[in-house]
């Protein structure tokens, strides 16, 4: 599949997008490091692992769920776009419901994908600008590639989880609880495994055990710490 281009948006949408990162990378005196990898490949115990080491944390699908909540305006405007269906007799989001609309048609997901990434992206923003004390911190992006990667402009490096499609399929299996015929459809609708690792500064192999990844993880700490050390300094000149 193609990589989608932060072009695709409205002249208003493009003027917000790079307004906003451009206002974040001059405030921005630590190193951003942004987290993707496939379905499956162990994105979430990979952060959990870094959060052990007192990263901090932005998970940008836990952002997309705050905006959905009751109350907020983008769940508002995803009543007004996809019809009244997506959401409950109490007026909350029917998950199932609108993954099963974006899943099967381009458009409602091109759709969705309006109304959330500028305010996902505003969000992570306003987050990064709250951390102090630290030399570094990541940001979860599943859909970093299919997003484009023009939208993101503030992250320093690229951390790349990889795994097997194998691996992905079993792993998706046993956690959704879906048939293998299921896992491969919602993999085959993400980028490629060799899309992904073009982009990848560094890559993550979590082939099998993810107990085995554990040094490799405290390497990349220990780098991400020497390098925020010249940004740290770039900035104060």
């Amino acid at each position: 599949m193609g990589v989608k281009s932060p072009f695709g948006y409205s002249g208003a949408g493009r003027r917000y997008l790079f307004s906003k990162m451009l206002a974040v990378v001059y405030l921005i005196d630590m190193l951003v490091i942004g987290l993707t990898g496939g379905i499956g490949s162990g994105k979430t115990e990979v952060s959990n692992r870094f959060a052990r080491l007192g990263v901090p944390i932005i998970d940008n699908d836990h952002l997309a769920r705050e905006l959905v909540e009751q109350g907020q305006p983008a769940l508002k405007e995803i009543g007004i776009a996809f019809g009244h269906g997506c959401l409950d007799d109490y007026g909350r989001l029917r998950r199932d419901y609108l993954r099963k609309q974006v899943f099967e048609d381009p458009d409602s997901r091109r759709k969705l994908e309006a109304i959330l990434h500028p305010r996902i992206l505003e969000l992570i923003q306003d987050r990064i600008a709250r951390i102090i004390s630290t030399s570094y911190c990541l940001v979860v992006i599943p859909l970093l590639v299919e997003t484009g990667i023009f939208s993101f402009g503030f992250l320093d490096r690229i951390l790349v989880v990889d795994a097997s499609e194998n691996d992905q399929v079993r792993r998706v299996m046993s956690r959704d609880l879906i048939t293998e015929e299921e896992a491969k459809s919602i993999i085959s609708v993400q980028a490629s495994r060799t899309e992904r690792l073009a982009l990848a500064d560094d890559i993550l192999e979590n082939i099998g055990n993810i107990n085995l990844i554990d040094q490799r993880i405290l390497d990349l700490h220990n780098l991400y710490i020497a390098l925020s050390h010249p940004k740290r300094v770039l900035r104060a000149l």
